[in-house]
């Protein structure tokens, strides 16, 4: 190994050592973290159970539902279940807290908002806002809740705002379904787009930022490109693969001096980018990654589309990205089926944004830094349902499901602050190793089993086995007495 190689692999080995400080206060800043939170909540209850549902979240739990949780903090399965599922607190006002403190960390003038819609597969068809569609997770059309989410990402980091669940239209038709699952009666059916554009006026005043964007499922609406140019907004939104548009650059047929102008035709982007010569791609390089700079080819062009009826739209850039198939570092999802399209060598992306940002802001530097967001928030997605359970919540309300999101939030971003603390004394720290390592520090709070605690435990799992055989065999048989045949003794009074 040459000298250079060999001050590069220590300087590498330098940035692994873990220092004691990054875990030695940990426990006591979660608690500090948890208080403005607390504040947020009405009564006593639900601010100590806020603060050990966190904690078991952020636990070394394989499945990181309230049950579990549980069991692990040490209290009455009920009283978590109950706070998670049925009880009426707000979760709103832990959103408002969790927006200003990302805001406070992470806030930049040229920060972007992105939304995203993120997929939550479902056996059953009981939970609030479940049935058959399109599910990003899985890559097919499939059994599953939807949430949409907005994210932050800035050059310093990036975390999940706030989000809303997708109710289905049939849902909101359904008054049984409605009733069992507690939605609101305020609560009407929305589309994806007007969930976006509601949590944008909520925040976007708070939010500092320069760019809105998202994938395909967004930008395919021209209404809500509308919308955003309305707002005043700059975005840049994926399209399918079959938008119909028209190329304002592309030289015209000879004026033959009879009847009108001719003006380029309408094709799909896909059949335009057939016809591309191979010096109209440009490369850049967007990122850093594991293996290397990340590096992208992209072409810009302005173009008309086609609104609802074939009417014409406003001018707005075209921008065509492609990668190498083999290249399995993707920094964008597939939202749908049409999200991209490739050939033998490339995989294609496509985006839409308007035409009056300034010459510096639409440059392809600048684009390319907005639609490397799109990995962000899919990363924010892996964050949570990685580490802090976002996708392993067990409740069928319209309550339990913002609760759980609310606080999976949180949790992530206490991990983020945590991660930001800790590099700066061991540089090449990442998230799931803080949350690893905090994990162990929760097992040594709760996990110290004496025989009282043993004897609890082993009361929780036979008082459960005993009532889930007394359900059955009451839903099972047909009368009073029915419904104690096949248990031991008498029934009461026998």
């Amino acid at each position: 190994m040459t000298s250079a190689w060999a001050q590069r692999q220590a300087e590498l080995l330098s940035d692994c050592i873990v220092s004691p400080d990054v875990f030695d206060p940990m426990m006591d800043r979660l608690r500090t973290f948890v208080v403005p939170y607390q504040q947020a909540l009405e009564t006593a209850a639900g601010q100590r159970n806020v603060y050990l549902y966190l904690q078991g979240l952020l636990s070394h739990l394989p499945r990181k539902n309230a049950e579990a949780i549980a069991t692990l903090v040490d209290v009455e399965r009920l009283v978590l279940q109950n706070f998670l599922g049925t009880a009426p607190w707000d979760h709103r006002p832990l959103v408002t807290v969790l927006v200003g403190e990302v805001v406070e960390q992470l806030g930049e003038p040229d920060g972007i908002i992105a939304f995203d819609p993120s997929s939550f597969p479902k056996r059953g068809t009981h939970s609030v806002g479940v049935k058959r569609q399109w599910c990003g997770h899985r890559g097919k059309v499939d059994t599953c809740q939807v949430g949409v989410y907005m994210a932050y990402v800035t050059r310093r980091d990036h975390a999940l705002l706030d989000f809303r669940l997708s109710l289905p239209e049939e849902w909101a038709r359904d008054e049984r379904r409605r009733q069992e699952c507690h939605v609101p009666p305020e609560v009407r059916y929305q589309t994806r787009q007007a969930q976006c554009l509601e949590m944008l006026d909520a925040w976007g005043h708070r939010v500092p930022h320069r760019w809105v964007t998202g994938d395909d499922e967004l930008g395919r609406h021209s209404r809500f490109r509308g919308e955003l140019r309305e707002r005043g907004e700059r975005y840049v939104l994926g399209v399918p693969c079959n938008t119909t548009m028209r190329d304002l650059e592309a030289p015209l047929p000879e004026y033959q001096r009879r009847g009108r102008r001719p003006k380029a035709p309408w094709q799909s982007v896909t059949q335009w980018r057939h016809a591309l010569p191979s010096t109209a791609w440009r490369r850049l390089t967007v990122r850093d990654g594991e293996k290397g700079p990340v590096e992208i080819e992209m072409v810009k062009r302005r173009v008309q589309t086609r609104l609802e009826r074939k009417r014409t739209g406003p001018e707005e850039w075209l921008v065509v990205t492609r990668r190498p198939l083999s290249d399995e570092n993707g920094l964008e999802a597939q939202a749908s089926r049409d999200a991209t399209d490739h050939d033998t060598r490339y995989r294609y992306h496509y985006y839409l944004t308007p035409t009056q940002a300034p010459e510096a802001e639409s440059s392809l530097g600048e684009l390319a830094r907005v639609i490397t967001a799109g990995a962000c928030i899919e990363a924010s997605f892996k964050r949570g349902k990685s580490e802090a359970g976002m996708d392993e919540y067990q409740v069928r309300t319209w309550e339990g499901w913002h609760h759980h999101m609310a606080l999976s939030l949180l949790a992530v971003w206490f991990l983020i602050g945590e991660t930001h603390r800790g590099q700066q004394v061991t540089p090449a720290l990442t998230l799931p190793q803080v949350r690893y390592g905090l994990s162990l520090l929760l097992l040594e709070v709760f996990c110290t089993p004496g025989v009282d605690y043993i004897c609890r435990q082993v009361q929780r799992q036979l008082l459960r086995n005993e009532l889930a055989r007394f359900y059955h065999h009451r839903a099972s048989a047909g009368g009073d007495q029915g419904e104690w045949r096949g248990l031991q003794g008498p029934p009461p009074g026998g």
